[in-house]
C-alpha cells in the first residue's frame, strides 16, 4: 500500500517535472513569464478572502468557465462528472454526494451527513446536490478533510461551498431555450450587472422531461418530472467603499417527479414533490486601509420533501395511498471580525443554526439547536515563504423531542485543527495539516422516545459525537500554464453511533463503530495551446482519488459503497473566437453494496462494477451583432458512449442523450 502512494507521488512528479522542461522551452522561445495560478483567490477554508497559495488544506475550485462548459445542470451532476468522490444518484432529484468516504444526507436534515454542501459560506439545509442548479453559479469550492473548525458538525470528509454570481460591469441580459432527448424542454433567463453602487445577478429556469430509455433500449418508465424550477438571485448595495448589504435569495421546486423504484420492478404511479428555498441577508465590510473586515448574516429557510403512493400502485404491495412527508425549517446567523497584518491573520467568529423537523412518521417533531464560537490564525514569516494556521472551535446542541416522543437533551464538542505549509518556489508549495471533525448525535439517538417495529426505539443521553482524526500532507504545483496537486490522506473514524438491541425488545444507540480511510487525491491540467504559443486552447486534465484503505476496524471488511477509484479525465479546445469543446470521462471503481433488489433478508453484500460516462459538449457563437447582442448554438450530448450505468444498484441511467440550445445575451 505504502508503495503504491510512493509510485503515485513519484509518477506525478516526473509527469509534472516533464511538462514544466516543456513549458521552460516553451516559454523561453515566446518571451512568455507564464500565469501562476497559486494567486487565485478562495473564501472556503479559512472564511475570508486568501490567495491559495497561503492555504494549508487541499482545495479544489470548479470555475465559472469550467460550470459552462459542463453538461451539468444541476450540482449533483457537475460533482459527478468532477467526480469528486462517492455519487448516490437516483432517477428524478435525489444526489448524495461523498468525499474521503464520507457522505452528505439528502433528506432535509444536513447535520446528520458526514459531508456538508454551503450556499455562500453557510449550510445550504441540505444534503441533496441535485435541488441546487448552476445557472447562477459563479464558481464551486471544495475543501477536502475535515472542516468542522469552520462549520460545525457533518464536515468530516469535507465540505462543498457553492458560490452564487455577483453583478459586475455594466448590466447584461440572456434569454436560453434548450430541446433534448425524451421530451426535454428547458427555458432561462437572467440579468447581471452593477450601476451607482448597486449590483444585481439573477437567473429563473423551469424544465421539464418525459421518461427516459435505458442503454440497452429498455423504456424506464416513471422517470420524469412535470416541473422543476429553479430561481437564483444576490441582490446588493455598496453605501460605502468596502461595505456591501445584501439580499440572496434561492428558490427550487420539482413537481410529480417519477419515483420509479428498481427498473426490474418498475413502479409506475410513486411520485414526489420537492423543494428547498432560502433566504439571506448579509452585511460585509471593513476599513479603508484593509486593517479590519467583517461580515453578519441572518437567514433562514424551507427543505420539504412530499412522497405520493397511490393505493394499489406498487408491485412489491407495500402501499397504502396516504401520502408521507418531511419538512424542515431552518434559520441561522453568522458574525465575524477579521484582524489582517501584513504578516498575521486572525478570525472570531459566531455561529447559531436552529432546526425544527416535522414528518408523518415516528419521531413526528424535533429540533435541533446549535450556537458556536471558533477562531481561526494564520501567520506567515520567512519572507512569507513559511504559513503556519491554526484553529480552535466549540459547539454546544441541544435536541428536543416533542409530541411526547422524547425529551430535551444537549452535548457539546471542541475542535482543534493545525496545517503548514512551505513555498519551495514561488510555483511550488509543501503543505501538511491535522483535523479533528465530529458529527453531533441526531434528536431521536439522543432523547428519543417512540415506538418502533417490536419495542421502543429508546434515545441514549450519554452518546458521544461520532468523531473522526485526519493527518494529511501534500504538494501544490503551479507553473505557466500547467497546474496540479498531490494530496495523500489517513483518516482514524471512531465513536460511530449504531443501533443495539437491550432488554423487552427495544433499540437504542452506542457508540461502537470505528474505521478506517486512506488515499491519494490529485489532479492535472495544462493548457498545450498556450504553452506551445498556439493561438487556440487545448487543454488536456485528469483528476484522481484513489483509496488505498476504507475499511471497518471491527470487521476488517471494506466499506460499503465505497468504490476504491474515481477518476475524470478529458479535453477542453477553444479558438477564443467563439467555439468551444469539452470531451469528459468520469470513471467510478467497484464497490461493496448490500443487494437490496434480492429480497433476502439481511441483505447479501454484493461487489458492483465499476463504469466510465462520457459527456460532449460544443458551443459556437453564431451571430454577433456588436451593439445589439449575440446569439450562441451550444450542444451536447450525455452518456456518448451509450454504456449501461447506474450509480445506484437497480436504478440504470439515462442512454444517450441529445440537447441543443439556442441563447441571446444582450
Amino acid at each position: 500500500m505504502k508503495k503504491i502512494i510512493i509510485l503515485s507521488m513519484v509518477a506525478f512528479l516526473c509527469v509534472s517535472m516533464s511538462v514544466l522542461s516543456s513549458a521552460n522551452r516553451a516559454l523561453a522561445q515566446n518571451g512568455d513569464e507564464g500565469i501562476l495560478q497559486l494567486d487565485e483567490v478562495v473564501v472556503t477554508a479559512g472564511r475570508v478572502d486568501e490567495k491559495k497559495r497561503e492555504i494549508t488544506s487541499n482545495v479544489t475550485v470548479i470555475d465559472e468557465e469550467e460550470i459552462q462548459r459542463s453538461s451539468a445542470r444541476d450540482l449533483g451532476d457537475l460533482l459527478a462528472e468532477k467526480n469528486i468522490g462517492h455519487i448516490q444518484k437516483y432517477p428524478g432529484a435525489l444526489t448524495s454526494i461523498g468525499i474521503r468516504g464520507f457522505r452528505t444526507e439528502s433528506h432535509g436534515n444536513d447535520l446528520e451527513g458526514y459531508v456538508l454542501i454551503l450556499l455562500n459560506g453557510r449550510r445550504a439545509g441540505t444534503g441533496n446536490a441535485a435541488k441546487i442548479m448552476t445557472k447562477n453559479i459563479e464558481r464551486v469550492e471544495i475543501v477536502r478533510g475535515p472542516a468542522s473548525v469552520q462549520y460545525g458538525s457533518a464536515a468530516m470528509g469535507g465540505v462543498v461551498n457553492v458560490i452564487t454570481k455577483q453583478g459586475k460591469d455594466k448590466p447584461t441580459a440572456f434569454v436560453e431555450g434548450v430541446l433534448g432527448s425524451f421530451d426535454h424542454e428547458e427555458g432561462s433567463i437572467g440579468l447581471s450587472g452593477q450601476a451607482k453602487g448597486f449590483d444585481f445577478s439573477g437567473t429563473f429556469t423551469r424544465e421539464s422531461r418525459d421518461d427516459y430509455d435505458t442503454a440497452h433500449g429498455e423504456r424506464y418508465y416513471n422517470t420524469g418530472y412535470d416541473d422543476k424550477e429553479d430561481c437564483s438571485l444576490n441582490l446588493g448595495y455598496e453605501f460605502l467603499p468596502g461595505n456591501r448589504i445584501g439580499i440572496i435569495y434561492n428558490y427550487f421546486d420539482a413537481d410529480h417527479v417519477g419515483s420509479p423504484g428498481y427498473l426490474s420492478q418498475n413502479d409506475l404511479d410513486d411520485y414526489k414533490d420537492t423543494g428547498n428555498n432560502s433566504v439571506d441577508f448579509i452585511y460585509d465590510g471593513g476599513t479603508t486601509d484593509g486593517l479590519f473586515s467583517w461580515m453578519a448574516r441572518y437567514f433562514f429557510g424551507e427543505d420539504k420533501n412530499k412522497w405520493f403512493d397511490p393505493k394499489g400502485s406498487n408491485p412489491d404491495g407495500w402501499d397504502n395511498g396516504i401520502p408521507s412527508e418531511q419538512k424542515t425549517d431552518q434559520k441561522g446567523a453568522q458574525a465575524q471580525v477579521s484582524l489582517n497584518q501584513e504578516y498575521l491573520l486572525v478570525t472570531a467568529g459566531f455561529d447559531w443554526v436552529n432546526y425544527e423537523i416535522e414528518t408523518t412518521w415516528d419521531p413526528k417533531e424535533s429540533e435541533y439547536d446549535n450556537p458556536a464560537g471558533f477562531l481561526l490564525a494564520k501567520t506567515m514569516l520567512l519572507d512569507r515563504k513559511l504559513i503556519i494556521s491554526g484553529g480552535l472551535r466549540y459547539d454546544e446542541y441541544e435536541v428536543d423531542m416533542k409530541k411526547g416522543q422524547g425529551k430535551k437533551e444537549k452535548g457539546d464538542h471542541l475542535s482543534p485543527r493545525a496545517g503548514v505549509a512551505y513555498l519551495l518556489t514561488d510555483f511550488l508549495k509543501l503543505r501538511a495539516n491535522y483535523g479533528e471533525a465530529f458529527k453531533m448525535p441526531s434528536a431521536k439517538q439522543l432523547a428519543g422516545n417512540f415506538p418502533g417495529w417490536s419495542g421502543n426505539f429508546v434515545g441514549n443521553p450519554d452518546l458521544d459525537p461520532e468523531q473522526s482524526e485526519t493527518y494529511e500532507g501534500g504538494l501544490d504545483f503551479s507553473y505557466a500554464h500547467l497546474n496540479s496537486s498531490l494530496t495523500y490522506f489517513y483518516t482514524d473514524f471512531k465513536d460511530k453511533i449504531q443501533t443495539v438491541s437491550i432488554s423487552g425488545g427495544d433499540t437504542t444507540w452506542k457508540n461502537v463503530g470505528k474505521a478506517e480511510m486512506e488515499g491519494v487525491e490529485a489532479n492535472i491540467s495544462c493548457d498545450a495551446g498556450a504553452l506551445l504559443g498556439w493561438d487556440f486552447e487545448v487543454k488536456p486534465y485528469a483528476n484522481l482519488v484513489y483509496l488505498t484503505k476504507y475499511e471497518d476496524k471491527e470487521t476488517h471488511k471494506d466499506l460499503n459503497y465505497t468504490s476504491d477509484i474515481n477518476l475524470s479525465y478529458g479535453i477542453t479546445f477553444s479558438d477564443f473566437d467563439g467555439l468551444s469543446v469539452n470531451v469528459n470521462f468520469a470513471y467510478t471503481g467497484k464497490q461493496h453494496i448490500d443487494d437490496w433488489e434480492s429480497g433476502i433478508y439481511p441483505t447479501p453484500v454484493i461487489e458492483k462494477g465499476g463504469f466510465t460516462v462520457a459527456d460532449f459538449t460544443i458551443s459556437k457563437r453564431i451571430v454577433d451583432f456588436e451593439d445589439y447582442g449575440r446569439f450562441t448554438l451550444r450542444g451536447a450530448i450525455e452518456n456518448l458512449l451509450d454504456k449501461e450505468y447506474e450509480y445506484v444498484q437497480g436504478y440504470p441511467m439515462p442512454g444517450r442523450s441529445f440537447f441543443l440550445g439556442l441563447r441571446y445575451d444582450y
